[in-house]
């Protein structure tokens, strides 16, 4: 059946209305690390950021230190990591720009049930972590150059032990639910984030507890920033800012105060500088 000349010039011109206003989505990278991802806050708030900005967000969930890395080789378009020391030396290098604090929550010490070198109820994690060293249970450490990892280093250093080469100590080399997995095969301990605790610790049925928390030292912040356009020609930094500013405004800010877990535990605290 042939259209009518009439029809086809309005076929012609609603097709060509489409191909003109209806873009490709936008979508940009963003290099993670694994705990925001475990926790489920991306799955929470990134629906609301894409459905008002109409930008696509693609997670890349690794360690922080290699989260830093894609975004220092211009693989993603901004990072959101959680080691605030070697973000501020990554944009004093100048492969990143417009750094914000965005939230925090703490690391927490777990371990076996029965707690076998006698932890809970002591104060410094430093302290924990010597009494582990000098009864050898086992300790099972990301291994990594993720935000848990640095500061895991960070506490050995106040305790003046070097871990690395003892039997007791293991290196995962994994993310922080495949490391508190194996922690709890080995029945050993582990430093995690509150925020991954929560989520996982149920759904991978743990016979873990938490023998130490509330330390100073455990203080977990967690930042976001652009990669450098300047470094990186192709990055799409307009489109990251959008993220970036929505992520630090009060609708942002609310989104993540509203982030709870089943139990209605919030996992992450909101403290972007207003």
């Amino acid at each position: 059946m042939k259209l009518s000349k009439g029809l086809l010039v309005l076929v012609t011109v609603i097709f060509s209305f489409f191909a003109c206003t209806v873009s490709p989505e936008t979508r940009i990278r963003c290099a993670s690390t694994t705990s925001i991802q475990n926790s489920g806050l991306f799955d929470y708030i990134l629906p609301i950021f894409e459905k008002k900005m109409g930008i696509k967000v693609d997670v890349v969930a690794v360690g922080t230190g290699a989260a830093i890395e894609i975004g220092k080789r211009g693989d993603a378009d901004m990072v959101f990591v959680h080691a605030k020391e070697l973000e501020l030396k990554a944009v004093e290098e100048g492969y990143f720009v417009n750094r914000h604090d965005v939230m925090y929550n703490d690391f927490i010490l777990i371990g076996p049930s029965d707690d076998p070198a006698k932890i809970k109820g002591m104060k410094l994690a430093s302290d924990a972590f010597r009494k582990i060293a000098v009864t050898g249970y086992p300790f099972v450490s990301r291994g990594d150059n993720s935000g848990t990892h640095n500061k895991e280093l960070e506490i050995w250093k106040k305790t003046g032990v070097d871990p690395k080469g003892n039997k007791w100590y293991l290196e995962s080399g994994q993310g922080m639910e495949k490391t508190q997995r194996i922690a709890n095969e080995k029945r050993a301990y582990t430093l995690t984030d509150r925020g991954t605790w929560f989520t996982t610790r149920e759904r991978d049925k743990l016979e873990m507890i938490i023998v130490l928390e509330g330390d100073p030292i455990l203080f977990n912040q967690y930042g976001v920033m652009a990669v450098n356009p300047e470094k990186h020609k192709h990055v799409k930094y307009k489109e990251s800012m959008e993220f970036i500013n929505w992520i630090i405004s009060k609708e942002g800010q609310q989104a993540i105060a509203s982030f709870k877990d089943k139990h209605g535990n919030r996992l992450f605290i909101p403290n972007a500088a207003k």
